[in-house]
């Protein structure tokens, strides 16, 4: 497999590109809105590295804008868009790549906060755990940060 590695290239606050760099070439995806997180690890479980990027928008069923994860992958030394969710949950605050799961720290509509996992199931992320549940903001860090 050849190398590969995904940055991200900031021009402005509200405009950004996701770069893959391989062995022979570099490819942009452009974001036009805020970036907030970049991650990287297998999703999908076919042993190539995706990039995972935390965006702010509004999006079709959600005006109101908010945090929002994409997935992209290398698809021919391009980067293509692989999932550009709404939501996966509660309201998202953030996220981490861990052991193959996305871990996401989210608050309820109630203001307390939530700490899950979700795995990658064919088109989109299924819920598998909480692993905290309805808590102050500085335990729910405390566990997402595990």
């Amino acid at each position: 497999m050849r190398a590969q590695t995904y940055s991200i290239e900031s021009v402005n606050d509200s405009l950004n590109y996701l770069t893959l760099k391989t062995d022979s070439t570099t490819n942009r995806w452009a974001l036009r809105y805020p970036v907030y997180r970049l991650e990287t690890g297998d999703v999908d479980g076919d042993g190539r590295t995706e990039a995972l990027v935390g965006v702010i928008k509004s999006t079709r069923y959600y005006k109101q804008k908010g945090r929002r994860l994409f997935v992209f992958k290398n698809y021919k030394n391009r980067v293509r868009a692989m999932w550009m969710g709404s939501k996966l949950g509660g309201i998202l605050q953030d996220f981490r790549f861990v052991n193959g799961v996305v871990r996401s720290l989210e608050t309820t509509s109630s203001g307390q906060y939530v700490v899950a996992e979700y795995r990658w199931q064919g088109f989109g992320f299924e819920f598998v755990r909480f692993m905290t549940m309805k808590v102050e903001r500085q335990k729910a860090l405390k566990v997402f940060n595990q």
